[in-house]
Order: C-alpha cells, then structure tokens, then sequence
C-alpha cells in the first residue's frame, strides 16, 4: 500500500460519520498530511454545514502548515456555490502544496471544473487513487447524479422454506421470521439509507412504523404504494411523524408531513417511483415492501443490492418469497443467514 492509499483509505473510514446525515450531498472524508503525519481531519456535515474539507482545514491548529501540506479527498472538491462555498476555493486559499483524490465529481456543476481551479493556482493534483473503493463509498452520489434515481436497495426475510409472510395471521402487526439481531441490522440500514417504500398490503397487514428504533440515527422518509387510497388514516405511516409520500393513482392535497403524488399504475410503476423520488432528491431508497412491491422492482431491473434475510422459521403455506438470480455473499447472524445480491 502506497502512502497515498494508505491516507485515502483514512478518508474513506472518516467519510462513513456522513452516510445518513450529508444527504442528498456525498458524504466526503479529508484528511490533512504535514510530513507524514495527519494533523487535520473532515468528514461532510449535515446538509447545510460544511463539506468536508472546511471541517479538516478547521481541525488544524496551525495554518501556517497549510501551504507545505497535502490534503486527502474521496471525491473531487467543488467549484461552484451551494449551501456553502466552493471548497477549491478555499484550498487555493490556503495555498496547499498538493491535492490527492480518489474519484472525479460526475455532477455537471463539477466534473473536473474542481481540479482545473486547483491546476491553475499551480497546486499538484493526483487523481484516481482507490478510485474504485472511493466510488463503491459514493454509490448513491453517483446514482443520484447518472441514473436520476436513487440508489435501490431491495429487503426482505423469508423462511427457510421460501415464504415472505404467512399465508394468514390473526393480529394487524408483523410476523418476525428473522431473529433479534437481523432485525437491528434492518434498523441500522434504515438509518443510513434516505427513505423507505411499502405498498398498500403492507401497511393494511403489519401496521408499520418505518422508523429507527433499534439504531442510532434518523428516520428514512417514508414512501407508501397506496393506488386508491385504501390505508386507513390512523395508521401509523399516516400519523405526521415522519416525512411521508405517498404515490397513488390521483393526487390529493397534503396533509400535515405528508405528501401526495400521482403516478398511472397501468405504466411501468417502479420507474415512475423514481422519477418522483428523484425531483424529490431523495439518494437512496429501501424496497421493504412484499412480494408484488419487490417484484415489481425486480422486473423492471430497477435495484442495486438485495438484502436477503433467511430465518430459522418455516411457515406451512405463506406468501412465496421473490426470487432473485446472480452470485451473492453469505454471512451467518446467529441461527440466520444474510444473502447479499449485487446486481452488476
């Protein structure tokens, strides 16, 4: 490991703080390097806060080392104003002697615009360092800004013997197939991922939340499948609590925190759903609904990852499961198993 991966690979540990609360900007990690030793570090704030390289040339005490250091970016730093400043800008500022980064910013008001202003204040600019790594972390980034979707992670338990849900149930609450532990590393996919989507026959049968319980973190925005207004208005999704949209085939007015938009459902419906959640400028989204909900995203080959939690229960007859094909990695939690699918 050469010495610039070794402090790109810092920036990508530092960059993860951001996942969950930088959103819709990338969560970004810098770091600060004075021969061979880090004395500033960054990570992207809150949206509307600093970027991350504010936050590292902030850390350091004595700014008169600035000028003979190098500063470390997962991603290219911007050149236009925002919520904040360009923060090529501000690196020109400090006369920094070098600038090391993982991968090229792909959203037009950027796109190498940061490292020609960098070049031209005669600074040293080394580009693609652990590009495919920086990349991978800012994978809904660039989602967001080339596909004009969200970043579509597919979840679902199933049992054992492939069903998603009992065939019938007794009470209007979910039916846990996974154990304890599966179900907090649900909650802390929630937290880091910007919103979440059930249809109809979800909230009818389980009444969900949709919400971070079990984690620390913010709630992801809520996003219902309601096609004709069929959701009770005391269920939970509709109590005002959380962000919520909800997509049905005609639009009604909003209601306190929740929204209404209008899709036709006899048209591909996966990809309308994105076309709201991007005007939205929502980066990420969790598919938590059942098999139709699921499905339809499957055959519209509209997801990145699936997350696929297999339990220790069995059901006798249920609801089947939906099928996925293509390589996946498995990891053991407890008596579950966890199937992770990439659609590449």
């Amino acid at each position: 490991m050469t010495n610039h991966e070794f402090y790109i690979k810092r920036c990508l540990q530092i960059a993860k703080n951001g996942i969950g609360t930088a959103r819709p900007n990338p969560s970004v990690g810098a770091v600060i390097v004075f021969e061979n030793k880090i004395i500033g570090e960054g990570f992207t704030s809150k949206y509307g806060g600093n970027h991350a390289e504010v936050n590292a040339i902030a850390s350091v005490k004595n700014k008169k080392l600035l000028s003979a250091a190098t500063i470390y970016v997962t991603l290219e730093p911007c050149s236009h104003f925002g919520k904040t400043p360009p923060c090529a800008d501000l690196i020109v500022k400090h006369n920094f002697k070098k600038v090391v980064i993982g991968c090229v910013d792909s959203n037009e008001l950027v796109a190498g615009k940061g490292i020609e202003r960098l070049k031209k204040a005669n600074i040293e600019v080394v580009v693609g360092v652990l590009e495919k790594e920086c990349k991978e972390h800012h994978k809904r980034f660039f989602t967001n800004q080339e596909k004009k979707r969200p970043y579509i992670i597919l979840k679902w338990a199933e049992t054992t013997n492939g069903f998603i849900a009992p065939e019938t149930k007794s009470e209007q609450k979910p039916v846990f197939i996974s154990n304890n532990y599966s179900q907090q590393l649900v909650h802390k996919l929630r937290a880091k991922e910007h919103a979440i989507l059930v249809g109809t026959n979800t909230v009818i049968a389980d009444n969900p939340k949709l919400n971070v319980r079990s984690w620390f973190g913010e709630n992801p925005i809520r996003v219902v499948l309601d096609k004709n207004l069929r959701i009770a208005e005391n269920s939970y999704v509709l109590d005002g609590s959380i962000q919520t949209i909800v997509i049905s085939e005609n639009k009604q007015k909003p209601i306190k925190n929740v929204i209404f938009e209008s899709i036709d459902f006899s048209k591909k419906v996966a990809s309308q759903i994105c076309s709201i959640l991007h005007k939205h400028q929502i980066q990420s989204l969790i598919v938590e609904g059942g098999t139709k909900t699921l499905q339809t995203f499957i055959n519209e080959n509209l997801w990145d990852e699936a997350h696929v939690f297999v339990g220790s229960t069995t059901f006798e007859k249920g609801v089947k499961a939906p099928v996925l094909k293509g390589t996946f990695t498995e990891i053991n939690i407890k008596n579950d198993s966890l199937k992770k699918y990439k659609n590449d």
